[in-house]
């Protein structure tokens, strides 16, 4: 049997000097929130929202994502809506968003409803129509001017990436999230969906180290190559290397929070698939 005193100075100090490094590590992935978006369970939300917010906490989620359709409500339908989630202990940082929401009629709307479910972050889900660089630039302006309306609020705007925005334009290596990255300031989040990046082929820990501070939010969708796998697989269970991205996303990408998507499957098992992908997730993370 070896006794205590039996540890050799070098190991002693061996294990001091990563202490610091796993402390970090530790407190990095505990400041972490897991949530999902709201999108993934659909069908439940268009037939009864607030139970499925009441359902979603039971599942052990600490934060939720509305989708576009949150934008229809009045603000008493906010205020219910915010008096549930304090209820059951859920959270709401962002919102998913049409181009109504930026606009300079429709934006005030935006900026209410987030008020009073506790969001700090309007995000533009859908893709613009632009197809060139200045385009994109073109775009940029306007989600320039909107994060600029929203930081003296103590709020941000921000964009969820697709597929289309990975090709890079005709005749060079440019992609439009390069030309978004590099003309929107940094507190614009840049809500990185990982299985639009993997599915267009392109490298998701590549693109949260090359954008340090930015990936403040990350939609933890998988997605899997072959027949019948796409997204109808589980979190965890496609191609994602998800290790390596949250790993770059707490040393790098200044994230916090991370937003479980899971957008196929058999309607009837969206509440269901929901929680897999959780049981996936706290398995994955320990």
């Amino acid at each position: 049997m070896i006794s205590n005193h039996s540890v050799s100075r070098r190991t002693f100090l061996a294990a001091s000097a990563a202490l610091p490094f796993l402390v970090r590590q530790a407190a990095a992935q505990s400041k972490v929130a897991v949530g999902l978006e709201l999108y993934s369970v659909r069908n439940d939300w268009m037939r009864d929202q607030l139970g499925t917010l009441r359902s979603v906490a039971k599942l052990g989620y600490e934060v939720v994502e509305f989708w576009a359709p949150y934008y229809q409500w009045t603000t008493d339908q906010a205020k219910e809506t915010r008096k549930v989630m304090d209820d059951v202990g859920l959270k709401c940082l962002s919102t998913h968003n049409g181009p109504a929401s930026f606009t300079a009629d429709g934006m005030q709307k935006a900026i209410d409803l987030n008020q009073i479910i506790g969001s700090k972050a309007i995000i533009q889900s859908s893709a613009p129509r632009a197809t060139t660089a200045d385009e994109w630039k073109k775009f940029a302006e306007g989600m320039i001017a909107a994060t600029e309306k929203l930081r003296g609020l103590g709020m941000t705007a921000g964009f969820h990436n697709h597929q289309s925005e990975w090709p890079p334009f005709a005749g060079g290596t440019l992609r439009p999230m390069d030309v978004l990255a590099a003309n929107t300031p940094r507190d614009f989040i840049l809500q990185f969906d990982v299985g639009t990046c993997l599915e267009a082929g392109h490298d998701p820990v590549a693109w949260v180290t090359a954008n340090p501070g930015r990936i403040k939010s990350m939609h933890c969708k998988d997605w899997g190559k072959g027949e019948g796998r796409g997204y109808g697989v589980l979190f965890g269970e496609g191609d994602a290397p998800w290790q390596a991205i949250f790993k770059a996303a707490e040393s790098v990408g200044g994230v916090e929070t991370y937003l479980i998507e899971q957008e196929a499957g058999p309607v009837a098992e969206q509440m269901l698939r929901a929680q897999k992908c959780l049981a996936n997730y706290r398995k994955m993370r320990g």
